[in-house]
């Protein structure tokens, strides 16, 4: 790609330089490449950073993080915003309460939300069969399920 940029250049230049009275003034320059920009976070620390509230407005979200601090699971700060640190509250509580929700790393990943699930069937709201998939009957159980506190 360089070379034909340089190809590029040169004829651009020479007809230019052609066009002022002659080659002799005719001249390239090139820009030398940037460096890759690196990310300012790595993916996985972008996912741990999203807030993921499962499809919940955020009085929902803050019934949610309401119901893991009276546990006391400590979701933090209800702010409606389901962060790690609510994730990580929620992790803590689904392996407590026998979910299995695995590593308490606050991101939701298919191990969470198959203890999730597993949770809310338990509790009386359909989550479906427990597949690690937030899909729509997911979404409107936890939905659901928050409508108020605990």
């Amino acid at each position: 790609m360089r070379t034909s940029l340089t190809r590029e250049l040169v004829a651009t230049s020479a007809i230019i330089g052609i066009a002022a009275g002659g080659l002799a003034g005719a001249s390239v320059s090139v820009a030398a490449p940037q460096q890759a920009a690196k990310p300012a976070v790595s993916s996985r620390q972008a996912a741990i950073l999203a807030v993921n509230n499962l499809g919940l407005d955020t009085a929902r979200a803050k019934n949610w993080q309401s119901c893991l601090n009276a546990w006391g699971f400590n979701a933090g700060t209800e702010d409606g915003q389901l962060g790690p640190n609510s994730w990580k509250a929620a992790q803590r509580m689904l392996n407590a309460w026998g979910y299995n929700a695995g590593t308490v790393d606050g991101v939701v990943g298919s191990s969470t939300i198959t203890a999730l699930q597993k949770f809310l069937n338990a509790v009386g709201y359909n989550a479906g069969t427990p597949d690690g998939i937030a899909g729509p009957q997911t979404r409107s159980a936890f939905w659901n399920y928050n409508a108020t506190g605990c």
